[in-house]
């Protein structure tokens, strides 16, 4: 469901106040938090999807690090979780449900997550995803706003996963023996290290992970009320192989033009139709969006560089003056 529509349905419903509720979907942040204590608070979200490749094993992966994502995104540590299963149980077989939820439960393991449990659901299509709860000190939460002017934009995934992956229902991909394990690989990546990784340096101002509302979707929501506007230079944006190929071709899925209207004039393109479709189409499990002051970006650059760790710096936060929350040249 693209940003908009998700906004009208939310508007207005009806919500219990409390306290030690630190963080809501209110803002479109990653993941809720609630205080327990001066020293925790628990970090909550719950994400689940169709597959989006063909493997039920590699989807059980990508599935589970997507929904880990949402808690590294917001400082946390990630340290259970549920499975929600939706599964055509009497018209597949067994051994595809028992793979996906194998795939899921090597990368619990990976994260050093507990699973507790879960719910299944006898459903047409196969669906698959986590609820995931986990634990972050009140003082050291991260939030997708309160970017500074100044402060540059790391991003620690290559994007495009979403073109790659609509080119191979499509049967489209130009070399899949390639391509599926390097877009698989970096879906089913986990967000862990390099979470740990600004952790340990410090001075994030805010953070997001990339994932159905575009590279550009939820830049805007880092921008939120905020007087700054970000400045994204286009030509060396990381993408994945033959995803720039695929937006040539047009292969962008629906959910790139809901969040291109849903964006609307918030963001100034002076770049080509290619790059700009490729940067609102929906990604999953996609890397996290930091931003730093300039110098702890660049501490986190090296660290990550010595860590064998891909991260690259994307844009810069400026002062709003007369231009739009966002501008790709």
């Amino acid at each position: 469901m693209g940003p908009g529509t998700l906004g009208k349905v939310l508007a207005g419903l009806p919500a219990y106040r409390d306290a030690n509720v630190l963080v809501t979907g209110a803002t479109f942040d990653d993941a809720g938090i609630y205080q327990v204590s001066p020293e925790l608070a628990l970090v909550q979200t719950v994400d689940f999807f169709t597959p989006m490749v063909d493997d039920p094993y590699d989807f059980g992966r990508v599935a589970v690090a997507n929904s880990l994502s949402d808690v590294y995104a917001m400082g946390g540590l990630p340290k259970t979780a549920l499975n929600v299963v939706s599964f055509p149980i009497n018209c597949l077989d067994h051994g595809i449900l028992r793979e996906i939820m194998r795939g899921g439960a090597d990368k619990l393991m990976e994260a050093q997550v507990a699973l507790l449990g879960g719910h299944t659901v006898d459903d047409p299509e196969p669906k698959y995803g986590v609820s995931v709860t986990g634990f972050v000190s009140p003082d050291k939460i991260w939030t997708n706003q309160g970017a500074q002017p100044g402060d540059v934009l790391i991003l620690t995934k290559k994007l495009g996963s979403g073109l790659v992956t609509t080119a191979l229902k499509g049967d489209a991909l130009k070399d899949p023996d390639r391509e599926i394990p390097e877009v698989t690989e970096s879906m089913a990546q986990l967000n862990r290290l390099a979470a740990q990784t600004a952790r340990e340096i410090g001075g994030v101002h805010a953070c997001t992970d990339i994932t159905g509302f575009g590279f550009l979707g939820h830049l805007g929501e880092m921008v939120g009320e905020d007087p700054i506007t970000m400045y994204i230079e286009g030509a060396p944006l990381p993408f994945l192989s033959q995803a720039p190929v695929y937006s040539k071709e047009g292969l962008a899925p629906a959910g790139a033009y809901r969040n291109l209207e849903y964006l609307g004039e918030r963001v100034e393109f002076l770049v080509e139709d290619w790059l700009k479709m490729a940067l609102v189409t929906p990604e999953t499990s996609g890397g996290l969006l930091l931003a730093f002051s300039s110098e702890d970006g660049a501490r986190y650059l090296k660290a990550m560089a010595a860590q064998g760790q891909f991260a690259a710096a994307v844009g810069k936060v400026g002062h709003r003056k007369d231009s739009p929350d966002i501008v790709v040249y």
